[in-house]
């Protein structure tokens, strides 16, 4: 009998639709623990979550039986429409269109963890912004267009 063996880490970053700062210190912890939820139901546990008021990083472990975007539209859709109902009366809210997802090595998980765990003491440093595009630089991302990402 065949088996399949996938250990695959993957640093996931999507933020507020025009960056708008809906996520606060009374509503992040319930988000988090409602993201890894679902993460969990689709087989892709997450690692650590976190968020500063505009945007949500993620670090988790992708099944192998899902496809990464898959993955992502699901969690985007699932808190979306759980943000709404958390925001009542206001459906303005949504997440952009787009998402940064790097994959990490094993050996630089912990590094990963450190980092988004410590959102916080970054963001009194660079905005939302300048982190991602700092990622980019740094994962050699050729691709980015930035009138079609910040939508």
């Amino acid at each position: 009998m065949g088996q399949s063996l996938s250990q695959l880490y993957v640093h996931l970053i999507f933020g507020t639709k025009e960056r708008y700062p809906f996520i606060d210190p009374s509503n992040s912890d319930r988000l988090h623990v409602y993201i890894a939820g679902i993460f969990k139901k689709l087989d892709s546990p997450a690692l650590i979550i976190n968020s500063h008021k505009d945007h949500v990083h993620s670090l988790f472990r992708l099944s192998k039986n899902m496809a990464l975007s898959k993955v992502i539209e699901e969690v985007k859709k699932s808190s979306s429409k759980w943000m709404k109902e958390i925001h009542a009366g206001d459906d303005k809210f949504t997440w952009q269109i787009g998402y940064a997802a790097y994959s990490v090595s094993a050996s630089k998980v912990a590094v990963v963890e450190d980092y988004i765990a410590n959102q916080k003491e970054h963001h009194s440093i660079k905005t939302y912004k300048e982190e991602l595009e700092g990622f980019m630089k740094k994962y050699n991302v050729l691709a980015y267009d930035e009138n079609y990402f910040w939508q």
